[in-house]
């Protein structure tokens, strides 16, 4: 999975980066909560990481998948500097005020999110 493009937000560039999977389980927590819009978690929940929202198409179709949250100090795999857009991650944007409210939400940026365990 590639990133789209050179987004500072993620500290250093990704552009063309394959990025490793992570699936969470914490042993102890029984649930895993994923909040789009947020940076931090709900009272009695424990923050796991923050970071941005993000989803997947492939190269040929373009079709989205599910929204997935990487963290803001995400790694990429080492030698994984292919660029071959088998799968590329676009950072989701509030595209307008007219679907989310502004503020809290700014038009044009990247919306963040944050995943919870309990």
């Amino acid at each position: 999975m590639d990133v789209l493009n050179n987004h500072q937000d993620f500290g250093t560039s990704k552009l063309n980066k394959d990025l490793p999977c992570a699936v969470c389980k914490n042993p102890g927590k029984s649930s895993v909560l994923m909040i789009p819009g947020k940076k931090s978690c709900y009272g009695g929940w424990s923050k796991e990481f923050s970071g941005y929202l993000v989803a997947q198409a492939s190269e040929a179709s373009r079709s989205p998948t599910e929204y997935i949250c990487v963290d803001e100090n995400m790694e990429s795999i080492s030698g994984g500097d292919a660029d071959d857009n088998e799968g590329v991650v676009y950072p989701v944007e509030i595209g307008s005020c007219n679907t989310l409210s502004c503020p809290p939400f700014v038009e044009g940026r990247e919306l963040t999110c944050v995943v919870c365990s309990q």
